[in-house]
């Protein structure tokens, strides 16, 4: 058998074309020995085929808490003892919000709600902050609602919303393992309909939830199916009072051979970092993967966990040389 980084010079550098679901498994596979050359080559990939700019976003979440669904590593079910409170922000709350992250230099401001899916009151405010914050913000405007109709997608798309996040999570094989109030075919088939409404598709999951490598390797290969725009890659924060709260983490080099891996999976598309590096990687581990793949970020905090404050994340970027990804250029 031919060494896989030398096939993957052959195939995803010189041609663009992704590893398949075999492949990336001999990339999770590699020794530590070999790990710096994976990453190099991935870093090579992302330049040739995504160029040397980062995409920043900033999140925030207008309804947090009290979901019904039982997702195994989320602390805002309804259905865990985790502490996290249902709220619900208004519309210049988010207006704010969006102002902020578009003062770090962001492109993108994703708009998140912990919900099975949106009803017509979400739907609602979803379109009267969409429009707030277009009229007063100079940013993208992403959303995550979790399971959509077609004429939701449709919808969203009429009121201007750049991008969707929905995530598969994990490869269809585990998914019951960490979800069982709705299926791993369901996601799908909002990512599907997202797609087809004209919207761009945000993707991912999270890594350390008890997969086996192969479980990642088969993930990498159904997300590279759906040809999405993003995919946001998560590292478990195990979190009190959840199903997943006593999972170790993640080991840092299994998550950066992971990040080369899915790169050489998915040469053209936006690979960000999204929860956990902080307490995966730190600071050299998350350099490693800017310089191994990696080409956007989210900045500040997320859903319920503490990020890192935005200033320390755009000063490693300019340290590293990584210009931030202008407005212009993603209209």
């Amino acid at each position: 058998m031919t060494d896989i980084l030398h096939e993957a010079r052959d195939q995803v550098l010189a041609e663009g074309k992704g590893l398949d679901q075999d492949q990336v498994l001999r990339c999770l596979r590699l020794p530590a020995d070999r790990l710096a050359d994976a990453l190099s080559l991935a870093h090579q990939v992302r330049m040739r085929w995504c160029g040397p700019e980062v995409e920043v976003e900033g999140i925030v979440s207008v309804k947090t808490g009290g979901c019904p669904e039982d997702c195994h590593f989320c602390s805002q079910s309804g259905q865990f003892s985790s502490p996290v409170r249902s709220v619900w922000l208004d519309i210049p709350e988010l207006v704010e919000a969006a102002k902020a992250t578009a003062a770090t230099g962001a492109t993108e401001f994703c708009i998140v709600a912990a919900v099975r899916g949106p009803d017509q009151r979400l739907m609602s405010q979803v379109a009267t902050a969409v429009r707030a914050i277009t009229e007063q913000v100079g940013i993208n405007v992403a959303c995550s609602l979790g399971i959509l109709t077609p004429a939701q997608a449709a919808e969203l798309a009429g009121y201007g919303v750049h991008r969707y996040n929905h995530n598969l999570e994990t490869a269809r094989s585990f998914f019951g393992q960490v979800v069982t109030t709705h299926s791993w075919a369901e996601r799908h088939s909002t990512c599907a309909l997202v797609k087809q409404a004209g919207l761009e598709l945000c993707c991912g999951g999270i890594i350390g939830m008890g997969e086996s490598v192969e479980q990642r390797a088969e993930f990498a290969a159904q997300l590279a199916s759906l040809g999405p725009d993003e995919v946001p890659l998560n590292f478990l924060n195990p979190r009190p009072g959840t199903p997943l709260a006593g999972m170790p983490l993640l080991a840092a080099d299994d998550a950066l051979r992971t990040i080369a891996a899915f790169r050489l999976a998915l040469p053209r598309t936006v690979l960000r970092y999204a929860g956990g590096r902080e307490l995966t990687l730190g600071d050299l581990g998350t350099e490693a993967g800017l310089l191994g793949g990696i080409n956007a970020i989210i900045v500040g905090n997320y859903l319920t966990t503490l990020g890192r404050p935005a200033d320390r994340d755009l000063d490693m970027l300019d340290r590293l040389k990584m210009p931030i990804k202008a407005l212009s250029a993603t209209l």
